[in-house]
């Protein structure tokens, strides 16, 4: 069973007779996608975790893309009254999207099993262990087998609009140089899958000889690493021409480590 936002008004902290539960099925699968409280947020979706395995894409509250001004949502590309609809249940209805989006991406939307989305976030569980991470979504199934814990939390993030599904990578760069400069540093990601636009993996001081660690969510799985492109700007003209380069690139995939 594979639960796209269960609903939280009359449902949640109910016994699990009147609720969906891990055992109603052999193998029960959650995508929380609007769990902000009822009241005053208007999350529609419940919070707990519930099933065998449960994803929280984005934090599991805010789905990027929902906070576009109506106006733009309305009038959405799939038309007015799809447009009209997500724009009242935007985050609640981003459940099926992915869902959609998983049968077409087998390899998408890995979920990394975590205490919380913020531990998450500065990549406290990253990469994904030996036994791999679960795809959230159509193929949640093929981890039903190494499942271990009562309730297992996974999260991950996603894209603004179709395709969602990203590939989340760690970038490590080492500069080089001769003097610090303000500005920021941008790596773009090159692979036999594909290649990612840039993205920005430092701001603020860049430090000559210092190393700098980010986490990158590509829009692509670029495959095996062919070439890493890096540019730096400080944003204003410096009349010393500062150069900087980066001594070393290191990019880890989440998925194999």
């Amino acid at each position: 069973l594979s639960g796209l936002d269960p609903a939280q008004p009359y449902f949640q902290g109910t016994p699990i007779e009147v609720r969906l539960d891990k055992s109603d099925a052999e193998f029960v699968d959650v995508i929380h996608t609007d769990s902000a409280p009822t009241i005053p947020y208007l999350g529609f979706g419940m919070s707990p975790a519930i099933g065998h395995l449960d994803f929280y894409p984005n934090g599991g509250k805010q789905m990027p893309g929902c906070g576009k001004n109506p106006v733009s949502q309305v009038v959405d590309l799939d038309g007015i009254w799809e447009g009209t609809r997500d724009f009242v249940a935007c985050n609640h209805l981003r459940s099926y999207k992915y869902y959609s989006d998983s049968i077409i991406y087998p390899d998408g939307f890995l979920g990394y099993s975590c205490a919380s989305y913020g531990v998450f976030e500065t990549g406290g569980c990253f990469p994904c262990p030996k036994e791999g991470c679960p795809n959230m979504g159509h193929f949640a199934d093929k981890f039903k087998g190494k499942i271990k814990n009562d309730f297992v939390k996974l999260y991950l993030n996603t894209g603004e609009a179709k395709d969602f599904p990203l590939w989340r990578y760690k970038v490590t760069v080492t500069l080089s140089g001769k003097s610090k400069v303000k500005g920021y540093v941008n790596v773009a990601l090159y692979g036999s899958g594909g290649n990612t636009r840039q993205h920005q993996v430092i701001k603020g001081t860049l430090q000559p000889d210092n190393t700098y660690t980010s986490f990158i969510d590509a829009e692509v799985n670029i495959g095996a690493v062919t070439k890493a492109k890096f540019l730096w700007n400080n944003n204003w003209i410096n009349p010393t021409l500062p150069k900087l380069g980066a001594a070393t690139i290191t990019v880890q995939s989440g998925e194999n480590g």
